[in-house]
């Protein structure tokens, strides 16, 4: 940019020493010309930056009046709000994308009371891979409770209609994050509910070139050459330039006249209707189990007929005449025969559970895994659920629980382990190997094994989030104020695989429990030995 301050200085003392000629003060409005031409381009200039200011101002007014009132829903009530698993993907996603994308737009021309606030509290947001995550678990309570695309984008989940709904740009997100794991299966799914709702007149950011793209390589990658076909070339429609999509179709084209020679059939276009949830098969998973596990959390595949559902009762529960119990004894409940499982009615007051959270939420930590080679407890990126392990001695109302597990049950708690309390405030959905727990491990020498477990459900859940029992077909559903109780071991000391258990993902809702792991060591007179292996 030119300097013109010196010629105006220079024309002004010309002027008024009376030093300047006809053709220097010529040349000096000739310099002064370029001047004012300059300043109506900073003028100008001036307009669009106010102009790009207020756009901008506009864009960030548009960003706070939005999370405003999002944050005015969430924070009245937020473990109701994070109940819901649209809200609790949204939250991840908007903390990793969108503020960053505000960030950026501020940044433009910084501002550092905004720059310093965002940039203290950024260590504590979401990453990519929690972002990955949280749309991971919603596929996998979409397979869990076999729900479409579409009840998850228009917030029709078992039992209520809600207003947190996904766009098109969400729907694509979902999409992209199976593609890139591989998972061709979901990404059809949420590509096609995001090419449903931008052909419904949604606006999006995306293109539909680029929703194509995907869903059409998606569909290929599932084995439906017919359809490939006809993905792309509507996607060749929108953008007859677009290389790769003519790559894709020339191969796919070849491809399928092969396949049809080979089968000795013609050509059949594919239909153009949305593809429903249910056209294409869910590759197998590796684990047996997983169709059943599944089918219990939806409440099917239920071994429990009504001649067994005979022999089950329920009884006042007194601990053996103890006497903490004389007076009030506690009702019980059969939830299963054989293996024998119980539930205690009205075992932890509103009061307790309150408390129990209370002591809970400040030490909420990474849940941990036994490592199998070195027996040591480790964090696992496939286990994000938070645990928090409360010791008797920090309030009398965890003292009180422990010695009431310790009258109800007649079996110690002295080498029992601390009442841990894990979580599920978000909608993390474990690797279910792992969630398939051991009710015994070798690695714990002092005390033996885990005789028993003691399980407090300390929340009532709107849907989902039941404890299944794969290898018999069971299905404890949340109670708040309740709790459930059975033997890990026979009296022999064996394992009884049966009582392998996993949590079922909370669909809607939030799902607190609390759970005492009861060891062998001191129960020696407590629970004698029997006779046999299985006893």
């Amino acid at each position: 940019m030119r300097t013109f301050l010196p010629s105006i200085l220079w024309v002004l003392l010309l002027h008024c020493c009376g030093q300047m000629t006809q053709a220097e003060v010529f040349t000096s409005i000739s310099h002064l010309t370029d001047l004012i031409y300059t300043e109506k381009e900073l003028v100008q200039s001036l307009r669009e930056y106010i102009k790009a200011e207020e756009s901008k101002l506009a864009a960030v007014k548009s960003w706070a009046n939005k999370l405003d009132a999002l944050t005015r829903v969430s924070t009245s009530d937020p473990e109701g709000y994070l109940g819901h698993p649209v809200n609790a993907y949204k939250l991840m996603k908007r903390l990793n994308t969108e503020w960053t994308e505000l960030e950026s737009l501020v940044l433009q021309n910084p501002s550092d009371g905004f720059i310093s606030n965002i940039s203290t509290h950024r260590q504590y947001f979401p990453d990519e891979e929690d972002a990955t995550g949280a749309a991971k678990a919603l596929m996998r309570l979409q397979d869990t409770y076999q729900l479409d695309s579409e009840a998850f984008a228009r917030g029709k989940l078992p039992g209520m209609h809600s207003s947190a709904l996904l766009t098109v740009d969400d729907c694509f997100d979902m999409g992209k994050t199976a593609y890139n794991e591989a998972d061709y299966y979901h990404a059809v799914l949420w590509m096609q509910q995001a090419l449903k709702q931008l052909d419904a007149g949604e606006e999006a950011v995306v293109s539909k070139v680029d929703i194509l793209d995907y869903l059409s390589y998606s569909v290929y990658q599932m084995g439906d050459l017919p359809r490939a076909v006809e993905l792309t070339r509507r996607l060749l429609v929108i953008d007859s330039s677009h290389e790769r999509a003519g790559g894709n179709l020339r191969y796919y084209e070849n491809l399928l006249r092969k396949q049809l020679s080979e089968l000795n059939q013609d050509y059949e276009p594919a239909s153009e209707e949305p593809i429903q949830l249910g056209t294409y098969s869910r590759p197998k998973d590796h684990l047996p189990e997983r169709e059943a596990y599944e089918a219990l959390c939806r409440g099917e595949g239920l071994q429990m007929n009504e001649a067994r559902r005979s022999r089950l009762f329920c009884r006042y529960q007194d601990g053996n005449r103890n006497p903490h119990l004389l007076l009030k004894p506690i009702k019980e409940e059969d939830e299963w025969d054989s293996p024998n499982i119980v539930r205690y009615l009205d075992f932890l007051s509103n009061e307790e559970i309150e408390k129990i959270k209370e002591l809970a939420k400040p030490k909420l930590a990474r849940a941990t895994v036994r490592d199998p080679k070195s027996g040591v407890l480790t964090t696992a990126s496939y286990r994000v659920s938070k645990s928090a392990w409360l010791e008797g001695e920090e309030d009398p109302i965890i003292a009180r629980v422990n010695q009431r597990i310790e009258d109800l049950t007649g079996l110690t708690v002295k080498t029992a382990e601390l009442l841990q309390t894990p979580a599920s405030l978000w909608k993390w959905v474990e690797c279910f190997e792992h969630l398939l727990q051991r009710p015994f491990d070798s690695n714990l020498k002092v005390d033996g094994n885990r005789l028993a477990t003691f399980l407090n459900y300390m929340s009532d859940v709107e849907a989902g989030g039941a404890t299944v029992f794969p290898d018999f077909g069971a299905a404890i559903w949340p109670r708040k104020g309740t709790a459930v109780f059975w033997y890990n071991l026979f009296k022999s000391g064996e394992g009884d695989y049966r009582t392998r258990h996993a949590a079922c993902p909370v669909l809607v809702g939030n799902k607190w429990v609390s759970n005492k792991w009861i060891h062998e060591r001191g129960q020696e007179f407590r629970r004698p030995c029997g006779l046999t292996e299985v006893d």
